[in-house]
């Protein structure tokens, strides 16, 4: 398939999913969309949970270019503040929340395919950062990118509260230094 096709049809599922959440969106409705013949979606993709997995891990429109900042935490400011525009600013607000929804209730979807490429990409930082010497051994990228992520995603949308531009800074603060008191024997 064409590239270009390829990204109508993706973009097509991905504001339907956002308009209309997974049970409203039909391959009949993306083909109406992306002006291709609802055969030729079937032909790539077989179900409707098979498009939508397809379409969250090519579209452009869920992306972000992996910051390098030169350091681990500035580029872990830069990854949060990147989810943080993500879930809180239209189409990707949309999407992504109306996908999330929808791999919790559907099974099939498969968001863990979504997620696993978002970590393939996000191991970059931590790769970079250990030549610089800068995570501890012991450090697991994976829980630090979940809390870090995680917390965006619970302010954002699960509380729906306001997520600041300072948000990112402080999270990965708390996370890489930690929330301990600072000993006042210490100084």
């Amino acid at each position: 398939m064409a590239p270009r096709k390829q990204r109508e049809i993706f973009d097509a599922t991905l504001r339907l999913v956002a308009e209309r959440g997974y049970d409203g969106l039909t391959v009949e409705g993306v083909a109406e969309r992306s002006g291709v013949n609802k055969t030729t979606i079937y032909r790539w993709w077989p179900s409707k949970a098979a498009l939508l997995g397809a379409a969250l891990v090519e579209s452009d429109v869920l992306g972000f270019a992996v910051p390098d900042t030169g350091s681990l935490r500035g580029d872990l400011i830069a990854l949060v503040e990147n989810v943080r525009r993500l879930l809180t600013e239209p189409p990707g607000s949309d999407i992504a929340v109306a996908a999330l929804a929808a791999a919790v209730r559907h099974p099939e979807l498969d968001g863990r395919r979504f997620f696993a490429d978002r970590f393939a990409k996000e191991r970059e930082i931590f790769e970079r950062a250990a030549r610089r010497g800068e995570p501890a051994a012991s450090a697991d990228p994976m829980l630090i990118m979940d809390l870090l992520a995680g917390a965006v995603w619970m302010r954002a949308v699960l509380r729906g509260m306001k997520v600041g531009d300072d948000f990112a800074a402080e999270a990965v603060s708390l996370v890489l230094d930690g929330a301990r008191a600072e000993d006042p024997g210490a100084r």
